[in-house]
């Protein structure tokens, strides 16, 4: 296990910014927080990164470390871009690795891999907002760290900014590295993360995986003019990965590659008889209220 808090709270003042925040974030995955502005995700990322000491409750590393050992294996950026105007991409990576402690060995092998090889004579203050975040990235990756943690790391930035960032995270993950990233845009975790939690008022609401809980897997609707069979056709079929019933119709998720063509083949050879069979595309913020929706209840 990367990183798993226990009952992490936070309070200014009055304000509660964190409530008893149970994560549990393995190795190799994209986690995303994801909640509105004000919903606890900078405070988890301050707290975890040690730059902010919670009320309440504890949070461990890497099964169990902390300390200096643990933050030489993270990466982080907390704020916007913050270098030098006139120093060129190149000298300000000097600087940062002075300040890190770290050899300057890897400063190209950075530069080229978030695209800015090409720039590293150029003076900070001529990058567009994206060059800027990508070189705050790059700079979070100078000392080979594990783990990267970055806030809001699309905030601001241009459709094309964004496009480049993301497939600049989705690189760095596929290199090996974890990485845990706030967004309150439900579109970019959805292309981005393995897994997320969403974050409400301090609390968290739901933790799970992206494929499953806002993934495309087909989802159908079935009722039956007899729904004690259907029923136990649901809980007894290896085709159906979730399901769950309201007002007598069941809203079904398949597995893996089934089809609705095999769901209705499976009910036909049960002389089930349908009295509704629909196929529902529902929106990515459909599904996504539908969850918040479920543990607001």
């Amino acid at each position: 296990m990367i990183l798993q808090t226990h009952n992490l709270s936070k309070n200014y003042g009055k304000v509660q910014a964190l409530s008893n925040l149970n994560l549990s974030i393995e190795k190799g995955t994209v986690f995303g927080l994801l909640g509105p502005n004000g919903s606890g995700k900078t405070t988890t990322l301050g707290i975890i990164l040690g730059c902010l000491n919670q009320n309440e409750g504890s949070f461990s590393w890497f099964d169990g470390e902390n300390g200096a050992k643990t933050r030489q294996k993270l990466g982080a950026l907390l704020e916007g871009p913050l270098f030098y105007p006139y120093m060129s991409a190149i000298d300000n990576l000097k600087l940062a690795c002075k300040i890190k402690n770290c050899s300057e060995d890897r400063i190209e092998l950075v530069l080229k891999q978030v695209g800015l090889w090409e720039r590293k004579n150029s003076a900070f203050k001529t990058f567009s907002l994206g060059m800027k975040q990508r070189l705050s990235i790059a700079s979070c990756l100078l000392a080979d760290p594990e783990v990267l943690v970055l806030d809001e790391p699309t905030n601001g930035l241009d459709p094309q900014g964004i496009a480049e960032i993301r497939e600049l995270i989705i690189d760095i993950a596929q290199n090996g590295k974890t990485i845990i990233l706030a967004s309150h845009m439900l579109d970019e975790v959805q292309k981005v993360c393995t897994d997320f939690a969403i974050l409400s008022n301090g609390k968290m609401l739901h933790q799970g995986k992206v494929d499953v809980d806002l993934g495309d897997q087909i989802k159908i609707e079935v009722a039956a003019f007899d729904p004690m069979e259907l029923t136990n056709f649901m809980n007894e079929s290896p085709l159906i990965a979730k399901s769950k019933a309201v007002k007598g119709i069941w809203e079904i998720t398949l597995n893996g590659e089934h089809s609705a063509a095999d769901i209705a083949k499976a009910l036909a050879d049960k002389n089930i008889l349908l009295s509704h069979f629909e196929i529902v595309k529902k929106s990515l913020e459909t599904q996504f209220l539908e969850i918040l929706k479920e543990h607001n209840a």
